[in-house]
């Protein structure tokens, strides 16, 4: 027996996938093996706090903020991949899907390798055991780009990728289909001026008619070919899910309407939406509240996206706070249903035989607070 990952914990609220039970749940090498109602004297006393399990994070681009802290500079890549880990871990998040930008346009500043380098660097990084977390890839692809289908082209043998996602930001579409908002978005964030902007965003717009089309269906034929998971980003009507049914899209990532998220959900696609929305209680674009799609019963998986403390924040807000749904149905919300999403069926719950994927977290005031995290049995945080 291996003691590093073998030990029992009571006196715990254990978050089950139906209730909410006072008890103790006992783990060897790595799994768990048991889990009992009622007090026990042996084991690690957690003094009542709640026991749930570790999150699984399939969106997010934190790691660019660690990486390229400014404009122009970039950090030693094995560092800021710990530093991004150790923040993800600390969260609670004991599985991520980091998110690299495939195609660019004429704002990013990033060579035509650096992804594939910061994708190696993630899987030496785990090869020599310096994640708390286990980490994979997300490939967020900018359909209206014309080198997109050049960037994933340099990921054709890495097998580490679980997701790619189509995704269009030019103004007029889905995110920005209203155009204010991109110009107010671009401009504030790049400084440009009136003449600068108005060339940069008929130029986007001209992009967007000529690839993005073409760009997805080559992505989704890629996926299809390699079996890995397709996404869609910021679908906003019925029509945006027709198509992304069309091609293979089992993941709705924010769409930014109702109608858009009810065709996803009634499509059978797992409708995600971020938990930074869910916290602050609206969009920072002006979409869809995610609260909203919870009331409505349309929310299947939440995303930290560029918050990670809030994918543990989120389903307390949504039971605790909200009152829109128990506490099981929102901790699934950021364990078992993205588990399920991505194919991952040895984590995501506390069940016996299941990976002992476990955070314990005390809840005061209103904020979750991460006490101890235990990824495959092993504390990492």
């Amino acid at each position: 027996m291996n003691k590093e990952n073998s030990f029992q914990l009571n006196n715990t609220q254990l978050v089950l996938p139906d209730a909410v039970v006072s008890g103790s749940i006992e783990v060897v090498d790595g799994k768990i093996v048991s889990i009992d109602e009622g007090s026990s004297s042996s084991g690690y006393d957690c003094r009542g706090d709640y026991l749930i399990p570790g999150l699984v994070e399939i969106h997010t681009d934190h790691l660019e903020g660690h990486y390229s802290p400014r404009p122009g500079v970039r950090w030693n890549p094995v560092a800021a991949i710990q530093a991004h880990d150790a923040q993800i871990a600390s969260a609670g998040i004991t599985t991520v899907l980091d998110c690299l930008r495939m195609g660019t346009d004429e704002t990013d500043d990033y060579a035509p390798d650096e992804m594939l380098s910061l994708a190696n660097y993630i899987q030496t990084a785990s090869e020599q055991d310096r994640l708390r977390a286990e980490h994979f890839l997300h490939l967020r692809c900018e359909v209206s780009s014309p080198n997109v289908l050049d960037d994933c082209a340099q990921f054709h043998d890495h097998d580490n990728i679980i997701i790619m996602s189509l995704m269009d930001h030019a103004p007029g579409q889905r995110q920005f289909t209203d155009f204010a908002v991109f110009e107010h978005h671009h401009r504030k964030k790049n400084g440009m001026d009136e003449s600068t902007y108005k060339a940069f965003s008929q130029r986007r717009i001209e992009n967007s008619k000529i690839y993005s089309d073409k760009h997805r269906k080559a992505i989704a034929s890629m996926c299809r070919q390699r079996d890995i998971a397709l996404a869609s980003h910021d679908d906003a009507t019925a029509d945006h899910v027709a198509d992304a049914v069309d091609l293979g899209v089992c993941i709705a990532e924010f769409p930014t309407t109702v109608e858009a998220a009810k065709a996803a959900h009634e499509g059978g696609q797992k409708v995600l939406m971020g938990a930074p929305n869910v916290v602050r209680g609206h969009s920072h674009s002006g979409n869809v509240g995610a609260r909203e799609l919870a009331a409505l019963n349309m929310l299947d998986v939440l995303s930290s996206d560029y918050v990670p403390i809030s994918l543990l924040h989120a389903p307390f807000v949504l039971s605790l706070q909200q009152k829109l749904m128990s506490l099981p149905a929102a901790i699934a919300l950021v364990t078992a249903n993205p588990a399920a999403a991505i194919n991952m069926d040895d984590r995501g719950s506390l069940a016996t035989g299941l990976r002992a994927d476990m955070v314990l977290v005390r809840y005061e005031d209103d904020v979750p607070c991460v006490k101890c995290v235990w990824r495959a049995g092993v504390r990492v945080a």
